[in-house]
């Protein structure tokens, strides 16, 4: 019974989860903790009041797509990278129009995507792109040759600290690109699993070494010089400011 639970330590094995887990923890998951029956809303007011103690503090409590998680706060990211420091990662504008033309359109096709950029799109920037488990094929539409539908993931938007597509900055606020923070300390965890075949930096060396895109009305090239070396929570620092690449808003409508 609800009642029976002592909420100060039902809190308290919450914060110890959370603070403990990898990856961000849903309603389903923290309810696991407890043999008691907990109720979404008193899960919910228990998050709340965590989230408030830690106020003020070099970490927050934060509610992403997939649940919820612990990170440092932006402020204190750069001291942060003191203890791995590495060259900012950059996007090539190629990756980041693809990005955000998928987010903002979602879903589309490839045909799509090419249809605003006004370039084909290298099938090296879209397999970067679902390595990195920003996008995935969605579904098919129904026209000749049932092109790949392609959507953005939870991931990518865990990866940008955001709940739902909806917190996405303002299409009016495009215009420049990404410079992201140097990786987090877990950014090169997955690409050091065991069995994982080429990891997703290699992956995207491979583009950026194969990758050219030719344009559909003159046959020039353009180069995808992306570069992907980055992992989780690389593009947290500043979501509700960030702007994706140099695709005006009137493009992507």
């Amino acid at each position: 019974m609800e009642q029976d639970l002592d909420l100060a330590q039902a809190k308290r094995i919450l914060e110890t989860a959370l603070l403990t887990s990898a990856e961000p923890l849903a309603l389903a998951e923290l309810k696991k903790l407890f043999d008691e029956e907990l109720s979404n809303d008193t899960l919910r007011k228990l998050l709340d009041e965590l989230r408030d103690d830690w106020e003020g503090r070099g970490v927050e409590l934060v509610s992403v797509a997939s649940g919820w998680r612990f990170r440092a706060r932006p402020e204190s990211q750069k001291f942060l990278d003191r203890l791995e420091p590495q060259k900012p990662p950059k996007y090539s504008r190629a990756v980041l129009e693809t990005l955000a033309i998928i987010a903002y359109r979602q879903p589309v096709t490839r045909g799509d995507i090419e249809d605003i950029r006004g370039v084909t799109v290298s099938s090296n920037i879209l397999k970067s792109l679902e390595a990195r488990g920003w996008i995935d094929v969605v579904g098919h539409r129904e026209v000749p040759g049932r092109p790949q539908l392609y959507a953005t993931t939870k991931a990518f938007l865990d990866d940008l600290n955001l709940r739902s597509l909806e917190e996405l900055p303002p299409l009016d606020d495009l215009g420049a690109l990404v410079e992201t923070a140097p990786a987090a300390a877990e950014a090169t965890a997955t690409a050091d699993e065991p069995g994982g075949g080429m990891d997703v930096a290699d992956e995207a060396r491979g583009a950026e070494e194969e990758g050219v895109e030719l344009s559909p009305d003159n046959g020039t090239a353009e180069a995808t010089t992306e570069t992907l070396d980055m992992g989780p929570q690389d593009l947290s620092s500043a979501a509700a400011g960030t702007t994706f690449v140099g695709v005006g808003a009137a493009q992507i409508h």
